[in-house]
Parts: structure tokens; sequence; C-alpha cells
């Protein structure tokens, strides 16, 4: 690996560095197809050619987020003009008539999947949130984030939260997600997103996260049981992403019990990063074992978000380093997804989707250098 830091403000620097000069001009270059509906691509091709593909709801999404967060940042105005116009032809092409936002799209936006799962709506509100953000008087995508809130109110159990589309309708991803959104729309949004938040935070602190181990769990039945045997799965990523959710929900709340488990949540996914390899990998066993010993680069991104915002100065040069490693491709401003166990890559296209995870990681890193 070629890119070394010796402490957070040099990582910062060559991140900030790689966002302004490569990675923001490639994706809004060969990362929007120019044909069709105009929408993202959903990959490049490490070399940075665009890959035939459909179009999923949270990559068009994501995208538009990037873009929008970048120019909030100040990394340039012209960033928020590619993002407004993805959101319009984003929703030109996905909106459905009750206020969500189908799943998967072709080239020219015909519908492919026109389900509308709670992981796609977190993100539409995600991208909304950075947008409203630019322009705080603007209240139109205020009134369009509350109606994707309330068309989702039918999906709501029982015992709190939602219920997910697929054969894992009781999960903890979707609400992580949503937890992420909700907490972006608290400052122009209303008390209504505030609630939601603290109920969010509420179920993973009692249901999510396992009182024994401070492990936060995948799967449940209807009743929030975490499953166990293959269902008891332990993604080290989610450990370090919902720690860095629950640490900024329990700073804004003054809620102590949030900090602690954030930082038990920032322990157990550490238990997941191959010292050799400096990464995250993808997934443990309920045991704490090796389940799946690849690490694609979303996880990393976590680990650099969790480190710097719980101040472990040395674990998110770590999490830097074992990142930089995937950015290291032929086109820069591309990414490589999936390291093997033997310290190889897989040879596959970049994913337009990791851009978020990047981007919210790079910004972070610059707020605590």
């Amino acid at each position: 690996m070629s890119a070394r830091f010796d402490n957070l403000s040099e990582a910062s620097a060559w991140y900030e560095a790689w966002l302004r000069e490569a990675a923001l001009p490639l994706w809004a270059g060969p990362g929007v197809d120019v044909g069709g509906a105009g929408l993202f691509h959903e990959a490049l091709s490490v070399e940075g050619a665009p890959v035939a593909a459909s179009r999923r709801a949270r990559a068009q999404a994501r995208q538009v987020f990037v873009f929008a967060s970048a120019a909030n940042a100040g990394y340039g105005a012209r960033w928020l003009e590619v993002a407004r116009t993805g959101w319009g032809r984003f929703v030109a092409s996905y909106r459905r008539p009750d206020g969500l936002f189908l799943n998967r799209a072709a080239a020219d936006g015909t519908a492919i999947d026109a389900h509308a799962d709670i992981y796609e709506q977190a993100f539409a509100l995600l991208a909304m949130a950075a947008l409203q953000a630019a322009d705080p008087s603007d209240r139109g995508l205020a009134m369009e984030a509350e109606r994707t809130r309330t068309a989702l109110q039918d999906r709501r159990v029982a015992g709190g939260g939602f219920r997910e589309n697929g054969p894992h309708p009781y999960q903890a991803n979707c609400h992580m997600h949503l937890f992420e959104s909700a907490m972006a729309w608290e400052t122009t949004g209303g008390r209504d997103w505030t609630l939601l938040s603290d109920e969010i935070a509420g179920l993973a602190m009692r249901k999510f996260i396992d009182p024994a181990t401070g492990a936060l769990r995948e799967f449940f039945d209807g009743a929030w049981n975490a499953l166990e045997g293959e269902g008891g799965l332990v993604e080290p990523g989610h450990q370090f992403e919902w720690a860095w959710l629950l640490e900024r929900w329990g700073v804004a709340r003054g809620d102590s019990e949030a900090r602690t488990a954030a930082r038990r949540l920032f322990e157990n996914g550490l238990r997941g990063v191959d010292p050799v390899r400096e990464v995250a990998v993808n997934a443990l066993w309920d045991d704490f074992s090796v389940r799946d010993g690849t690490a694609r680069l979303w996880p990393q991104t976590e680990h650099l978000k969790a480190a710097v915002v719980l101040g472990d100065a040395a674990q998110g040069l770590r999490a830097a380093r074992g990142l930089a490693q995937y950015l290291e491709t032929p086109a820069r401003g591309a990414w490589r997804d999936k390291l093997r166990p033997d310290g190889s890559f897989v040879d596959e296209p970049a994913p337009a989707t990791s851009f978020y995870h990047l981007v919210v990681a790079v910004l972070a890193l610059s707020a605590a250098a």
C-alpha cells in the first residue's frame, strides 16, 4: 500500500484531495448516464468506465446525498447542481403515487421492481435532508419527506419499529439507515423526526443489542427476539456503524446509556479487525469467531467513522490505512470492493453505493483532524 499516514491530519489531507480532485469529478462525469433517463450509473470499472446494470433506488439516492453533502461541506457549488439534477431524475422515475420510491428501474427509468423497501426509503429521506440543508428556507423537500415518512406507517410493528419487505422482515439494518435519516431531519424537519430517532435508539438498546455481549444482532422474530444459529449474524461493520449513530444520538440527548452502548459496540467491532490486513472482515458468528473473512470496503469506512467520533485516534489511523488500499485503482477516484483473506482483491467494478460510505467517512475524518 503506497498511502502512509503518521497522524489523522495527514490522513485527512490525503482523503480530502482524493475526494476533491478525483472521486467527485469521476462520478459526476462518467458516473452519470447521459442517455436514457440520465440516471447515475450503478457501477464503474476500476478503469473508470460505465458498467451496464439496472439501477437500484439506493444507488440513485446515495449519489444525490454524496454530491449535496460535498457542496454543503464547501467542496464547491457545482456539486449541488449535480445533486439537484440527479434528484429530479430520480423522482421522475422512482416516485410512486403513495409517496414511496420503487426499488429498482432500468436505465431508461422503466420500473423493474415496483416494491418499496424501507431500506430504499431511508436513503431517499437522507438525500432529501442533504438537499434541504443546502437551502433550509425551501420547505418543499420537508413536505416531501413527511409524505414518505407518513407512507411508512402501515409497516409498523406492535413492539416498535418497522417490518421490512423480503425474507428478513424483522431486521436491524433498515432501522439503522432510517435512524440516520431521522437524525439528519431533526434540525429542519420538526418534532416527528426527533420522536422517530428516539424510538429507533430505544429499540436498538432494548432489542437489537445483546445485553450479555453488547453486540448488535441483525435478524429477529416478530417479537424482536434475536435469531440464533445461521441467523445469528454479527457484522463488524454494523457494530461500528451503530456505534457512530448511538454516540451522536447519545451526545445530542445527554444519554450516557447510549454512549456506553456505542463504546461496547465499537469494541465488539474491533474483534472483527484482521491485524495483518488492518481491515474489518465481513461477518462473525455470535461467538465472535470469523464467519466470512473477506473484507468489503464499506466496513472500513464505518471503522474510521466510529473511531473518530469516539476520539480513538490510534484506531482512526489504523482504519484510514486499511481503507486507503481499496482506493488504489487505475482510474483515481474509483475503488476496489472486496479484499480476500489472502490479501488480493476481487476483480470487479466499483459499486456506486460505496461512495456514500466514503464521503461520510472523509467528512467525519476532516471534522476530527
